[in-house]
């Protein structure tokens, strides 16, 4: 929340009497103004930490208040307590609530300041390949690879063909003004928001126009601090609850310039003598301190967004039971929404969400805009009639065209110019999503004397510019934005919300509480390293290892050797943990929630002391019974050096992750670069057995300083000094000459020096590969041979000659559930705030049936368990108590012959990304329907 001051009210005498429950119950208790005085002869860094909170006695409503340090005594509870009295019920609290916040800020002289964002003469334009081109096959990968190369040089003309997304599109997004974007998919509505947003520099777009904030340009301020863009994907850490994730997001965005606007207005109430809403002083102080593991703000959101039922649940994903589908799109939302940016940028964020739902979020975001000074631009789908009615202006998008902008009332004016009506029963958003469409467009024809044409999206822009709403945009357009009217904490120019400090603090918070999450992965790891370390122990045991000849020393540095290749391996794991949690890393760097740095540092610290108990566990059950040289101070360097061994591994994997950021991609260079390491690393061959142009991988490779050390730390111990009668050197420096490895004890010092310096390069690189790599699954335009035919102002119509497929025959069944229960443990979150139940139940008691021929609707607000009792009835849920019964057609349901006569379409969309649609669809014929069918599977399609 940023603030200016108001200049109708600048200089006027302030005397206006607090208002609001607080200062109710503050003027008739003499204690509590004892207190608020106290507060108020505080320091003003004091001040601005400390407030009283109200409570209820049992007794008769008699209030009761106390002092709190908002910094140090405002715990999950206080905070529960404070927002059931300011926001009781959403619904109807909420905008007096915001309205508390500006009669305060008012009444001393301040507001909120307002942001306009302008786009003119906006082209957005991609290049894409044609047909077979466009398949992802390994010749075309090596052709485009080649032709890439040689169309850098100006060798070889690209055969890529251009697609334009959007056509010299202007407007205005105006504060205090709710603008929704409509449009199909394709149209263009992601790469506009992503536009304003300042997001598109990345992408291999060309891009030209011009975007300003308050008649600013985006470079020279932080547009993605000024902005929060919500996208359409919802990426979050599984293992971490909806609330930890609220709480991350919000104490890596900061608090904006919420502080400074505290400070001055107690500032301007002490010198006017104004005693503020207790209850809002309160929430204000505590919004306003950076720093905080849980900001009020988290909680406020979770509320507002109807997420309290499950913010102690974990996220989850395809393989981990978490929160609903509906759930996670709201949890998307509030991730930046719990952020200080004032300008909101919304992709489709009613998917997958009910219409009341949506509602809801939409009325709480117009209160926001409408009170607060915000500024939104939504993008919806399909809205419903009382979610529309909500927004100020509206822009259509098209086919990467601008066919309407401006205010809701005016827009079916401008569609009766154009000759098309909308039925008095059909929703308004419903219609303009369908009047720009080949296929839909006749229907809306409202002149019956006179015959249709076709109206493209192009001419409908074009009308748009002669309409008086499109004549009255120009002129504001051709008056540049007056920057004097905006003010300067209205854009960002910081590029993170918190200090180095706070942010290295809250990802290293985060990463202890993922490594405790995910505690089975380290102990399974640990468990397989006692495995293999009594394995070792078996086959070196060293009652039946002699130490006489250099064949004998052999065998020991065979056991040297599996001790580093077990050690080595062990960090195996880093890589798809890394891969992992690539997605929803890129994603809060790019709305530079932190700098990469500040990401890799704690993922490598954290594993230090894993590595400490991994390491200390080997060498306790195989040094001595191995029978190494039983010197102490030989036991704790081979110590030390199989930890820096297990660290340059962690950080060469972690780093083939990063570069790879793909799983199948990033395994395959693991174990590829796993094998040069070893084949390098003089054990497999000796460095006086390698060819001469290869000693550069030999001192290349870390291994090598790794063996090097480990075997001279033993074999110049004082179990190997004995002399063999037939030579004059000590048995320990014949065995390490004969692997071609220098005598000295100084090197086992440069192993651990070069090791560590291998962990440090190898992390440095990570960190270059997080902050300068993107993913490499970017979404490609791809352009089929009809498709690039096509004028790009039409949208193809479907051919009603085109031959359809075959009807399959199939025998009717009925579905019948009765008493269907479904129960799982109660998360350990949800006991810890004071849930005394051993399970939690999902599903109580669901009876139906579904009959052939009816087409039966599931419906259900969003986390009522619609995708619960579909995954019951399919045979999806593998884990938690299942009660009840269910029948088909009057037998008991068997899963094993079920899935034979069902098709359960999930809400998860997992597909090969590396095959075509048609390819798909055959694949799944072929495995589904009977042999003699898929011979012709283009009848089947």
């Amino acid at each position: 929340m940023n603030f200016m001051i108001s200049q109708e009210q600048e200089g006027k005498p302030i005397s206006e009497p607090p208002s609001g429950d607080g200062a109710t119950a503050a003027k008739e208790s003499s204690p509590t103004m004892t207190t608020w005085g106290a507060i108020e002869r505080l320091p003003t860094y004091s001040r601005t930490r400390r407030g009283i909170l109200h409570g209820q006695c049992q007794e008769e409503e008699d209030v009761q208040c106390r002092e709190i340090d908002v910094k140090k005594n405002f715990g999950l509870p206080e905070r529960k307590t404070l927002l059931e009295r300011l926001v009781n019920i959403v619904e109807h609290d909420n905008a007096k609530f915001l309205l508390k916040i500006k009669d305060r800020m008012n009444r001393v002289g301040l507001e909120f300041p307002t942001t306009e964002v302008r786009f003119e003469h906006l082209n957005v334009e991609a290049e894409a390949y044609v047909g077979s081109r466009a398949s992802s096959t390994m010749f075309n990968f090596s052709i485009n690879m080649l032709e890439g190369f040689l169309n850098y040089f100006h060798i070889l003309q690209s055969k890529k063909r251009p697609f334009p997304i959007l056509h010299d599109v202007s407007g205005i997004i105006k504060p205090r003004r709710m603008t929704l974007l409509l449009g199909p998919p394709g149209s263009g509505k992601t790469t506009l928001l992503l536009a304003l947003a300042g997001k598109l520099g990345k992408a291999n777009l060309k891009l030209s126009g011009r975007v300003t904030y308050n008649g600013v340009e985006t470079d020279e301020f932080v547009s993605e601090r000024t902005s929060a863009y919500v996208s359409q994907h919802d990426l979050h850490i599984p293992e971490l609850t909806v609330r930890e994730t609220l709480a991350f997001a919000a104490r890596c965005q900061g608090v904006g310039s919420r502080y400074e606007m505290l400070v001055e207005v107690l500032r301007r109430e002490k010198a006017a003598n104004i005693m503020p809403d207790l209850d809002l002083d309160l929430y204000m102080k505590a919004a306003a301190l950076e720093g905080q593991e849980t900001n009020i703000v988290t909680d406020f959101i979770l509320k507002v967004l109807g997420l309290e039922e499950c913010a102690d649940i974990m996220v989850g994903d395809e393989m981990t039971r978490g929160i609903s589908g509906g759930e996670k799109k709201r949890l998307t939302t509030g991730e930046m929404l719990v952020g200080p940016e004032r300008v909101l940028l919304m992709d489709e964020i009613s998917n997958g969400l009910d219409s009341s739902t949506t509602f809801q979020i939409v009325k709480s975001l117009q209160q926001y805009v409408h009170i607060l000074n915000g500024t939104a631009f939504i993008a919806l789908l399909q809205p419903a009639p009382e979610t529309y009615d909500l927004f100020d202006d509206i822009i259509l998008l098209s086919d990467g065209y601008i066919v309407y902008q401006g205010p809701r009332e005016n827009v079916l004016e401008f569609f009766e110019y154009m000759g098309f009506k909308c039925p008095e029963r059909k929703g308004v958003a419903d219609f303009l999503q369908e009047v720009t469409s080949r296929k839909d467009q006749e229907q809306y024809w409202a002149h019956v004397d006179r015959p249709y044409t076709f109206v493209t999206t192009k001419e409908f822009s074009e009308a748009m510019q002669l309409f008086h709403i499109g004549r009255k945009l120009d002129d504001e357009l051709s008056i540049p934005f007056n920057k004097s009217e905006g003010h300067p904490a209205a854009l960002s120019t910081k590029k993170y919300g918190v200090s180095k400090k706070e942010l290295f603090k809250a990802c290293m918070a985060r990463q202890i509480l993922l490594t405790k999450r995910n505690s089975f992965v380290y102990i399974f790891k640990l468990v397989q390293l006692i495995i293999v370390a009594v394995t070792t122990m078996s086959l070196f045991f060293h009652t039946v290892m002699d130490r006489n000849t250099v064949a004998d020393g052999e065998i020991y540095m065979g056991a040297l050797f599996y001790t580093l290749l077990a050690i080595m391996l062990n960090g195996f794991a880093e890589l798809h943990m890394t891969v992992t949690r690539l997605p929803v890393f890129y994603k809060q760097r790019d709305h530079l929630f932190y700098p990469a740095w500040a990401y890799s540092l704690p993922t490598w610290m954290i594993r230090i002391p894993i590595t400490f108990v991994d390491v200390f566990i080997w060498m306790i059950i195989t040094y001595y019974s191995v029978g190494y040289d039983p010197s102490i101070e030989r036991f704790f360097k081979q110590f030390i050096l199989l930890l820096c061994v297990s660290q340059m591994a962690n950080g060469l994997f972690r780093l083939i992750g990063a570069l790879g950021r793909n799983i199948t991609i990033s395994n395959t260079f693991g174990f590829g670069a796993l094998l040069l390491v070893l084949g390098l690393g003089g054990f497999i061959l000796s460095k006086d057995d390698m060819k001469k142009w290869w000693l550069w991988g030999y001192w290349l490779s870390p291994f090598t300083y790794g063996l090097n050390a480990i075997t001279v730390n033993e074999f110049l111990g004082k179990s190997w000094k004995d002399v063999p009668a037939d030579s004059t050197e000590a048995l320990g420096v014949m065995v390490l000459k004969y692997q071609g490895i220098v005598p000295e004890a100084r090197f086992y010092w440069i192993g651990v020096v070069a090791l560590i310096g291998f962990i440090l390069l190898l992390n440095f690189i990570f960190t270059l590969a997080l902050q300068y790599l993107d993913p490499i699954e970017k979404s490609q335009v791809i352009l089929s041979n009809e498709a690039s035919s096509t004028t790009d102002n039409s949208r193809v119509a479907s051919n009603p000659t085109m031959q359809h497929g075959m009807v399959l025959p199939f025998q009717p069944l009925s579905l019948t559930f009765e008493e269907i229960r479904y129960a799982v443990d109660m998360p350990k979150e949800m006991k810890d705030q004071s849930k005394t139940e051993d399970r939690l139940e999902l599903l109580k008691g669901v009876s139906g049936a579904f009959r052939p021929g009816v087409l039966t609707a599931l419906m259900g607000v969003s986390g009522a368990g619609k995708t619960t009792l579909m995954d019951v009835l399919a045979g999806r849920k593998t884990s938690g108590y299942i009660e009840g019964s269910i029948t088909l057609s009057g037998y008991a349901k068997k899963q094993e012959t079920y899935a034979r006569i069902a098709g359960y379409c999930e809400q998860t969309d997992i597909h090969s990304p590396h095959v075509t649609v048609y390819e798909s669809l055959v694949y799944s014929a072929w495995l589904r329907l009977p042999g003699r069918l898929i011979l012709q599977p283009e009848r089947c399609l």
